[in-house]
């Protein structure tokens, strides 16, 4: 697997990473030991790159993930998070808010260390900010777990360049978890871009893959479970859905040309938009995983990176990345 640097702090890591969300939350329901068997196919793969949060099925994932980095600690550079808290009865659903405070960023990462079964988090992030909450105060006591050796590098998410500069200023931040595709471009791409690189930043995409519309396998909201959180996307709507799978056509047109799949000609152009750029796709099956880890090794031409931006362009997707809830939370 090739690697790519996390930032200027951080570590060598795999160029492709495995978000592990989809293991235990968001997505249908758990099968803990293919996705134990995934994990494991991972690491051999060479993907040591590990992505996790508290908020996956409510500490689940972080158990899941734990107990496989226990037993190979060494082969691992993993991430986690904190910052959505579940209301006081902890019911899936309920509803979150959102906790930045210096007391809950201490406990929290108390808790996912438990978790986790390991002594330090190699990177931790706040996975939303509560900006009612100055960013100092929270970095601040991130900054605090790195001298107490609970933590290794700081990162943030879906934050807007002001507040990373703000935090970055405190401590330095490694990276900064974005969701960027061929099918999110805008938040990535411009003033945060250039503030990341200004800055020495890596910046880690997570949907890569667009949630699963760019691998071509989704056509049909008949096909999401009940308990699959796509059917509350506004991208996956009838009628927006219906849209987008025309782009999505158009991008594996471009893929059968290339002789590989949607799937990794949407990785190989967010690989390819710069060493500083980190997908994450996340998968809980070992056939997935294989098929995205091979993208690692696909280089696209100027001409074909060109085609696949110009499939979908940026004000072409139907819908918001999230329900309206979702967005009112990000972008501070």
């Amino acid at each position: 697997m090739k690697q790519r640097k996390l930032g200027a702090t951080g570590p060598e890591v795999s160029a492709i990473g495995l978000g592990c969300m989809g293991m235990s939350f968001a997505y249908g329901e758990r099968d803990d030991a293919e996705s134990t068997r995934t994990l494991h196919r991972a690491l051999d793969l060479g993907v040591n790159h590990l992505d996790t949060a508290d908020v996956y099925g409510l500490g689940r994932n972080e158990e899941l993930v734990g107990k496989v980095v226990s037993q190979r600690r060494d082969e691992v550079v993993l991430a986690t998070k904190f910052g959505n808290r579940p209301r006081e009865d902890r019911a899936v659903g309920a509803g979150w808010r959102i906790d930045t405070s210096a007391a809950w960023v201490r406990e929290a990462c108390d808790v996912s260390l438990r978790r986790l079964g390991i002594d330090t988090i190699d990177l931790y992030y706040a996975h939303r900010r509560n900006p009612a909450t100055p960013i100092e105060e929270t970095v601040g006591a991130m900054a605090e777990l790195v001298a107490a050796g609970k933590v290794r590098h700081l990162g943030l998410s879906e934050i807007r360049p002001a507040t990373l500069r703000a935090a970055h200023a405190v401590h330095p931040i490694t990276a900064v978890q974005l969701e960027y595709s061929l099918f999110t471009r805008d938040v990535v791409e411009g003033e945060m871009l250039a503030t990341c690189r200004e800055l020495g930043i890596a910046v880690v995409a997570y949907s890569p893959i667009g949630r699963g519309l760019l691998t071509g396998t989704v056509t049909s909201r008949e096909q999401l479970s009940d308990n699959d959180f796509r059917r509350t996307a506004p991208r996956f709507t009838e009628e927006n859905l219906a849209r987008n799978l025309t782009l999505v056509q158009a991008v594996r047109t471009i893929a059968d040309g290339i002789g590989c799949t949607s799937a990794q000609a949407a990785l190989a152009w967010v690989l390819a938009q710069g060493e500083d750029v980190l997908p994450i796709p996340g998968t809980k099956r070992v056939r997935y995983l294989e098929e995205n880890v091979a993208a690692a090794d696909l280089v696209l031409t100027d001409d074909q990176l060109g085609r696949l931006a110009a499939a979908a362009p940026v004000d072409a997707v139907a819908g918001e990345r999230y329900p309206e809830h979702s967005m009112r939370a990000i972008g501070h």
